[in-house]
């Protein structure tokens, strides 16, 4: 691994890697529950290739790639230490804007000109509605999955620790990215932030792993003690299976990462967040004794979800209580909107 700094990172077990001999990635990513890294997955790309030429090739490279319509940027003001994260009143540390590519990345030429590099960064952009050719030139084939291809461009950065409900193949294209992941069930040892008032969409960790306040954040050790870490060069890859905490950080002065994320299971089926959201909603507040009640109805529905749902009722007569299928799922959200707007 590349050269480690920070207090917990003398604490932290590598990402294992994968051996990559140029095929069978497909049956690789079939069954991964784990993380692993995979060198050198994208080497030949020609984005790549223009990475390690300079920054300034690189930038170039997707300038020409560029459809003519605005991106979505984050910048953070002078002095801003590159983590894009709350301020003391918990608003955005960052300002957000839009803006034409090449212009963006005129700005970035003239702060290195100048010796003074401001944080920027284009976060989740859209590969296919905002670049014309890049996909093709670049490919990776992930057989039959369908996956979102977004692509993360960005200076010296750091994104607090959060998680994705697809699976996600990242792929580093330029600079040096840090992963910090952590299993699932470190949720509480993480000490996450609002759910609704996130800076990117999903909540975060409120932990600052540049300098952790164990007295604030004690717990936070117990996840130091499950996490593991890793840095990619350009032309590495990490997959990051669905609700992996993964603390993320750009360490060179210009980065670029490409990911694809893909689901497991339809894309007709509902986003579990969107049901968490509605359970706070309609019975987080409920009285303790209400609670008991649906948390047993759930374990009835959902996670348990045995025959004893169904095997009393008429096969033809189960309705959404049956294996939901894109007819069925479609009539329970339009239901749904339907009681929600009302």
């Amino acid at each position: 691994m590349a050269d480690r700094d920070g207090p917990i990172y003398d604490r932290l077990a590598r990402v294992p890697e994968r051996e990559w001999r140029g095929a069978g990635l497909d049956s690789l990513l079939d069954d991964a529950r784990e993380p692993f890294v995979l060198r050198g997955l994208v080497a030949d790309w020609p984005l790549v290739a223009a990475a390690r030429r300079s920054a300034r090739d690189v930038r170039g490279y997707l300038v020409d790639h560029a459809r003519d319509r605005p991106f979505m940027v984050s910048i953070g003001p002078p002095g801003h230490d590159g983590r894009l994260f709350y301020d003391h009143d918990m608003a955005m540390n960052f300002r957000s804007g839009t803006g034409k590519l090449a212009d963006i990345f005129a700005g970035i030429d003239k702060g290195e000109q100048l010796g003074d590099i401001r944080t920027v960064y284009l976060a989740s952009i859209d590969i296919p509605t905002h670049f014309d050719g890049l996909d093709e030139a670049n490919p990776l084939d992930l057989g039959a999955r369908d996956p979102l291809k977004s692509i993360w461009i960005g200076t010296r950065t750091r994104i607090a620790a959060h998680n994705d409900f697809p699976d996600n193949l990242a792929c580093c294209a330029a600079g040096r990215r840090r992963f910090t992941l952590f299993p699932p069930d470190q949720f509480r040892n993480l000490y996450l932030g609002p759910i609704d008032h996130t800076p990117a969409g999903r909540v975060v960790s409120m932990v600052d792993f540049a300098t952790p306040d164990l007295a604030a954040h004690p717990r936070f050790a117990l996840a130091m003690a499950h996490a593991l870490t890793v840095e990619l060069e350009p032309g590495d890859a990490i997959f990051i299976p669905s609700m992996w905490w993964h603390h993320v950080e750009g360490l060179a002065d210009f980065n670029i990462l490409v990911n694809y994320w893909w689901r497991r299971t339809p894309a007709w089926l509902g986003q579990p967040q969107e049901a968490l959201n509605h359970a706070i909603l309609a019975i987080r507040d409920l009285p303790p004794e209400d609670k008991a009640i649906w948390r047993d109805l759930f374990d009835h529905y959902v996670f348990e979800n045995d025959g004893g749902v169904t095997d009393h009722i008429p096969e033809s007569a189960r309705s959404i209580l049956a294996p939901l299928t894109p007819e069925t799922a479609g009539r329970l959200r339009a239901f749904l909107l339907r009681t929600l707007s009302r």
